[in-house]
Formats: C-alpha cells, sequence, structure tokens
C-alpha cells in the first residue's frame, strides 16, 4: 500500500505549538461558548477539535443534516483565532443506524450483538455503515474543507472496534484469499493438520470465534492482522474524501498509546500527521518514563519529525479502580516532557468537563471548579510558556538518537497466544522494563521496526521478538556485520511470520550471531520468582542453553537447575540475555554497552530524577522527583520559562523544568 504524500503539521501549526483539546459544545447551552472563548484566550489555547461525537447531532435523521450549529462555531472560533481540528463523527453512529440497521453492530466472539447506548458500536466490515460513513463525510468536507478556520481533520477516534460478525466473516475470508491464494497455502500457514483442522472449502473458514478449547494460533494472528487492515480501510476512506475536497489541509487519526490492535508502523505510514492519546497514572513512580516511552514511539512513527498529543488528562480520568489527580506542576512536566521529545502540538481531553455522560469524572481542562480552580490555573500557565516556546521549538526535530529499540506488532500479537509458556510475560512490561534501563540511562532512543535500515544507529536493543520474519533476521545478522551492536531479550526469533517454531527452537541464524550451541529447555519463572546469575538476579524467565565454542563471554546462572549454563552470551558485537534482569542491572548493562559503543548521555552528571533532552538548539531538563535538585550545566546558558542567566549549574523544584539556550 502506497504512504501517504499529504500536508505537514507545519501547515496546522503555522508557526505556533497548539494548545488545546477535544470541545464538546453541543453538550451545552449555546450561551456557554462565548464564555468558553474568553477562558481559552485567557488560556492561550489556539486550537480545539470539533464534532467527535456528533454523529446524532449531525444526521438526527437517515440523510438529514443540522449543521448550523458547527456553522456558527467554525465562524466562532475564527473569529476569535483559534483552529480547529475538525473530526468525522464515525466513531460513534446514531441509534437509528443500528435500529434500522442492526447489520452495523459488532458481534463478539461469541455471537452477542454489542449494542449503542456507548460508542465504538460499529461494525468495520458493514457496507452498509462504511456507506453512511462516507456521506456524512463527504458532506462534513463540502461544507466545511475551505472554512478559514479549518487546520486539521480528524478521522473518527481510537480505531479499536473488533467484529466477529456475518459481514466480518467474509471480509476475513476474502482477506486470507488476498494473502495465501489456495486454501492449500492457508492449511500450511494455520498448521490444520494439528486437532483435524483441515479445510477443504473456503466457506468452512471462520473467525476465530468460541471454541470449546483453545483456538488456532494463526488464526487469531491473522485475525489480529485482518481486524487492523479492515479498520484501516475505513481510515483511508474517510481520509481520501476529506484529502480531495482540502489537499492542503493535514489528515490524522488518533492512537493509542501500547495498543496492541492496530500496526501502528503501517498506520502512520498513511498519516499526514502522527497523533497520540496519552494517559499516564499520576501514582505511577515511573509514569514520566511511560510517556518517554511513548513519546518516543510516536516520534519514531512519525518518521523523526513533530507529532501531535490529540489527548492527554489536565487531572483524574475516569477509568482507573481509583483515578487520582495530577500532583500540582505534574500537568506542566508532562506538558513539556512531550515537546522535549517532538511533540509540534499539546492538546487535551477535554477543555470543559462534562456534567452528564460516562465521562463527567474525566477531567477538562475547564473542571468542575471553573476557572478558579487549580486545574485552569495551571492550564493557563502551560499555554503561556507554550507560547514562549513556539518561536523556538516549532518545527525543529530531537537530536538524532544512537540507539534504536525494535518492536513489532505482529511478535506482540503473537505472543499473548493461549497456551503459551507463561502467562506472566506481558510484552508491553518487557519493552516498558527495557527502555526504562536506556531512560535512567539519560539515553534518548528511537523505535524502529526489525525491517527498518538500523544502519543509523550504534546501538539496537531488542526487548523480546517472539515471532520474525526472515527478513528481519537477516536484517539484524547483517546489521552486526557491518559493525553495529545489537543486544537481545529473551524468548526472541522463536518463530516465523506464520507462528511456526523454527527449527532448534530458535533461528539457526540468530543462534549462531549469539553463539548459542544448543536451546535445551526453556524455564519460564513464577510471578516474584528470581533466578540467581553471576552479578544479578533474573527475572520473569531463563533459559537451558549451551554456548557455541566460538562465544566470546558468558555470564553463569548461580545454583539451581541452570548451574553453571549460560544466563548472557556475548559473541562480538551480538549479545544475548536469557532472562530478564533486575532494573537496576539492566540499567548498568545496557549504559556499559552503550559506552563501548561510543553512545553517551546527553548530558553528564544528572541526578536521576532528571530527564534531559535536546531538541532542535534547547536544551531540556524535567525532574520527576518530588524534591528539588541540583543540575550540573557546563557553560552560560539563558533559561527561556524565566529569562534568567545560568552558569554552571541549574535549580530544579518539584517536577521543574527548564529549557535552556546556550550562550555563547
Amino acid at each position: 500500500m502506497p504512504e501517504r504524500k499529504g500536508p505537514a503539521l507545519s501547515d496546522a501549526t503555522r508557526g505556533r505549538l497548539l494548545f488545546g483539546g477535544d470541545y464538546n459544545p453541543e453538550q451545552w447551552p449555546e450561551e456557554t461558548w462565548h464564555e468558553d472563548v474568553r477562558l481559552m484566550k485567557e488560556a492561550g489555547v489556539n486550537s480545539v477539535t470539533l464534532g467527535v461525537f456528533s454523529w446524532a447531532k449531525l444526521e438526527p435523521r437517515p440523510g438529514a443534516r443540522e449543521f448550523g450549529w458547527l456553522d456558527r462555531l467554525m465562524d466562532l472560533m475564527h473569529d476569535s483565532g483559534i483552529g480547529v481540528v475538525l473530526a468525522t463523527p464515525t466513531a460513534s453512529p446514531p441509534p437509528w443506524m443500528g435500529r434500522l440497521h442492526p447489520e452495523t453492530l459488532p458481534r463478539d466472539e461469541d455471537g452477542r450483538t454489542e449494542w449503542w447506548g456507548s460508542r465504538q458500536h460499529f461494525s468495520h466490515s458493514s457496507a452498509t455503515y462504511r456507506r453512511y460513513a462516507a456521506a456524512i463525510t463527504e458532506d462534513l468536507a463540502a461544507r466545511y474543507g475551505s472554512h478559514p478556520a479549518l487546520r486539521m481533520w480528524h478521522i473518527n477516534n481510537e480505531y479499536c472496534t473488533y467484529d466477529w460478525g456475518d459481514e466480518a466473516e467474509d471480509a476475513f475470508r476474502g482477506w486470507l484469499q488476498a494473502r495465501y491464494g489456495t486454501l492449500d497455502a492457508l492449511n500450511r500457514a494455520w498448521g490444520t493438520a494439528f486437532w483435524s483442522q483441515g479445510y477443504g472449502d473456503w466457506y468452512e473458514v471462520l473467525p476465530p470465534r468460541r471454541a470449546h478449547y483453545m483456538k488456532n494460533p494463526t488464526q487469531g494472528l491473522d485475525f489480529q492482522r485482518f481486524t487492523s487492515d479492515a479498520l484501516l480501510e475505513c481510515y483511508l476512506a474517510e481520509r481520501d474524501i476529506v484529502a480531495r475536497h482540502s489537499p492542503h489541509i493535514p489528515v490524522t487519526t488518533n492512537f493509542m498509546a501500547l495498543w496492541q490492535g492496530l500496526d501502528a508502523w503501517q498506520w502512520a505510514e498513511q498519516e499526514d500527521v502522527v497523533s497520540i492519546d496519552i494517559y499516564p497514572d499520576p501514582r505511577d513512580p515511573f509514569g514520566g518514563q511511560y510517556g518517554a516511552l511513548v513519546h518516543d514511539m510516536t516520534r519514531s512513527q512519525a518518521r523523526g519529525g513533530p507529532w501531535m498529543v490529540m489527548e492527554q488528562a489536565a487531572g483524574p480520568v475516569n477509568w482507573r479502580g481509583v483515578n487520582h489527580p495530577k500532583p500540582a506542576g505534574l500537568n506542566r512536566l508532562w506538558s513539556l516532557q512531550a515537546v522535549a521529545r517532538g511533540a509540534d502540538a499539546v492538546c487535551y481531553f477535554q477543555w470543559r468537563q462534562s456534567r452528564q455522560g460516562s465521562e463527567k469524572f474525566h477531567s477538562g481542562m475547564v473542571s468542575h471548579a471553573g476557572e478558579h480552580g487549580r486545574t485552569f490555573q495551571e492550564v493557563k500557565r502551560i499555554g503561556a510558556e507554550l507560547a514562549l516556546l513556539s518561536e523556538k521549538v516549532t518545527g525543529t526535530r530531537v537530536e538524532a538518537a544512537e540507539v534504536a529499540v525494535l518492536l513489532d506488532f505482529n511478535a506482540w500479537w503473537a505472543s499473548r497466544q493461549d497456551g503459551r509458556l507463561s502467562g506472566e510475560i506481558d510484552f508491553p512490561q518487557v519493552v516498558r522494563a527495557w527502555h526504562r534501563a536506556l531512560w535512567e540511562a539519560h539515553t534518548v532512543a528511537d523505535f524502529a521496526h526489525p525491517e527498518h535500515d538500523l544502519s543509523a544507529y550504534k546501538l539496537v536493543v531488542v526487548p523480546q521478538l517472539y515471532l520474525m520474519t526472515d527478513t528481519a533476521i537477516d536484517n539484524l545478522v547483517a546489521y552486526v556485520h557491518q559493525g553495529g551492536t545489537l543486544v537481545c531479550g529473551f524468548q526472541t526469533g522463536i518463530a516465523d511470520e506464520d507462528d511456526r517454531v523454527r527449527e532448534g527452537g530458535m533461528d539457526a541464524r540468530l543462534r549462531a550471531l549469539f553463539g548459542i550451541g544448543v536451546l535445551h529447555e526453556w524455564w519460564p519463572l513464577d510471578a516474584g520468582e528470581t533466578v540467581d546469575v553471576e552479578g544479578f538476579h533474573g527475572t520473569l524467565w531463563s533459559e537451558e542453553i549451551e554456548a557455541a565454542d566460538d562465544v566470546d563471554a558468558v555470564t553463569p546462572y548461580k545454583g539451581g537447575e541452570l548451574d553453571g549454563l549460560p544466563a548472557v552470551l556475548r559473541k562480538g558485537r551480538a549479545w544475548y540475555l536469557s532472562t530478564l534482569p533486575e532494573p537496576h542491572a539492566l540499567r548498568t548493562l545496557l549504559a556499559d554497552i552503550a559506552a563501548e559503543t561510543g553512545v553517551r548521555p546527553t548530558l553528564a552528571g544528572v541526578p536521576a530524577a532528571v530527564e534531559a533532552v535536546r531538541r532542535g538548539g534547547l536544551l531540556f531538563l524535567l525532574n520527576h522527583g518530588r524534591d528539588g535538585v541540583t543540575v550540573p550545566l557546563p557553560g552560560r546558558h539563558r533559561e527561556l520559562l524565566t529569562g534568567a542567566d545560568v552558569t554552571d549549574a541549574v535549580e530544579l523544584g518539584r517536577y521543574g523544568v527548564a529549557v535552556l539556550e546556550a550562550v555563547a
């Protein structure tokens, strides 16, 4: 599928960092709109997202169009100097659609219908849904494509709908026919000789619906691939409509952070702007590291260019077991962290906190406390500071990373199957552990797909890639042979792209690369269990392997069933870790390997709680700790947020931020 070559985020920002959020004025009497504009100007808001969940108001009856209220809003925003990210409302069809066309409603794997009354209640494969979605999108684009307030198109919202219904069944079957061509090829790929699953007619092939026992894992893997592709078809259909009416306006849809349902690498190639929704837990002591990971991933999907925070929370969310507010200063810290790591837009869900509905306890930029509440006062400060930084930051890039973390959604999907060796292994948590080690070592990393060109990186780390294609394996082998350094985590290279276990339990090319002679057994660990290794404790996993004769270094297990066998192997520039070292050990190991390769921290002598990132000509220092710290800073700098001159060191208070420009 060819990638989209459309307008860039800069066409929407027009030299300013975008600041604002989802605006749902249809929930409020019209007199509130002018009060909202007053507060938006006071807060420095220059962008709002309209229409995300407005389908029932725009089309109250089939074919009807009620655009008057949106006309007035678009004009009001333009007259007030506020740009609009206009959404297609197709994430939440009106109740009449489900009533008149029940085939548009998705069904779960048990065949139960998911009814209207919430959101995302659409079948991505329904021809009727797609026809109505195209029609409302066409009319929106025709009416507003040339409106002077329009800055960006936002298609749908958080694509995440699975469907096991009849039309999805037909579409899945067609997708499989296009992928495999023949039933013989499908039977080979799915390993249907197991449990008498061989298919003799395409009409026997179904989505992985409820079964008596464990389902075919490759069938499940292909259903994940199909779902991502089917949703992408929906996005592309609407994207192409709005692009035809307004080719000068960039188009996006919002990803959810570390959500497994979409192949974000594939999707990002079809977006003009890569945007993300991110909601770290304020009580998570590593919430800042989680944010850095998501920002690094999103920036990488944007090919290093600026990207957009479409949604974050100004305070608590409403969907955790206990929804804690953000302590004073944390909203500012995490917002500026996004800018430091490449964002040119910092937006929220939502502008004004709802008084009714499922999200009335989800915070807004204007909370229930109103303009005098702490939340809005902090929002005003953030808006003012983003305005100060706009000229220096907008359009610039984060300093080129020398380290890449490999991520493949197909490997994630395959690793989640039933019948796996350990339910304790959670792929996102493994990735997060490796990224945390780099973050704590003050090393900014990119993310990359294992088939990407890796030659620009001195160090590539692989937290875990259970499934790897032949192309990906050859790419890693070539990277090392050409002088790169590779550090690979456990349970990698076990299966091919059809989830077929590779001969020997790990691909032979990888075993030769790492100096693994024989892999005898996998030894997963129980929750909380550790295994002793010389110099550290291992967690989650261990392996019974033999080192080849040409291995350069071995760190052995100590005691237990694996006593004396290799836990860590090194052959030349390739390292293999058959367990997950405890956090401080993984940090030390990766920092030492990075230093060997010539990778250096962003800034030397930075305290543990402080994050240092360079973007453009600026140095961002972000204190994720609750205590004040002193950061040594060679040379003279000007701190842009305060205008102060800084020499030799900078003081950061609790959740403090400094944005520094060197002075000659």
